[in-house]
């Protein structure tokens, strides 16, 4: 069985989602890079060499594990630490819109025309829109793929627009068509 997975996409592509959808039926822990990025949740990161070593200790303690989000750049050393690694992408019309019901679900009318937290919505928002066009400079399809290449396991990719059911489905599917299970 693979006991050490990490899922990549960009923001909005369902990364936590499917990591806590497949603790349901898999025996493993959860973990959220988002709980280590983030001092304060989304809006003071934490520094970088503290949230590696955060979570290299919870890594090693939590096997099995599922990671969910993104590591490029804070966390290459951590490619040895995983065993399957999964690749979420879908269409961006898709992922911001979202993006923009998760946020609102958060703050509600705070990120509206005129609220607390309008402009830094905004900001999030063409920062969010840029994942498939940019280059590695910043949180992109380009920065991903190119950390891809330098895995020692094997990657799946899902790269259509699922729903959450028919990703878990897909990666047990995946696990069981390779003998690891």
């Amino acid at each position: 069985m693979y006991t050490r997975i990490h899922i990549m996409g960009a923001s909005g592509a369902g990364t936590s989602t499917l990591g806590r959808d497949l603790c349901q039926v898999l025996p493993h822990a959860h973990l959220d890079t988002d709980d280590y990025f983030w001092e304060h949740k989304f809006t003071v990161q934490s520094d970088p060499q503290e949230r590696l070593l955060r979570i290299k200790a919870d890594l090693l303690a939590q096997e099995p594990y599922i990671l969910s989000g993104a590591v490029c750049g804070w966390g290459d050393s951590l490619r040895p630490l995983f065993d399957l690694v999964i690749f979420l992408w879908v269409p961006p019309d898709v992922r911001l819109e979202r993006l923009r019901a998760r946020e609102y679900g958060r703050y509600g009318d705070e990120i509206l025309p005129g609220g607390v937290r309008y402009e830094a919505e905004q900001a999030f928002l063409e920062w969010a829109s840029l994942y498939d066009t940019a280059g590695l400079e910043v949180r992109s399809k380009a920065l991903h793929e190119d950390w891809i290449t330098r895995l020692n396991c094997p990657l799946l990719r899902l790269e259509e627009n699922l729903t959450p059911a028919e990703r878990v489905k897909a990666v047990m599917k995946y696990i069981e068509e390779v003998g690891r299970m």
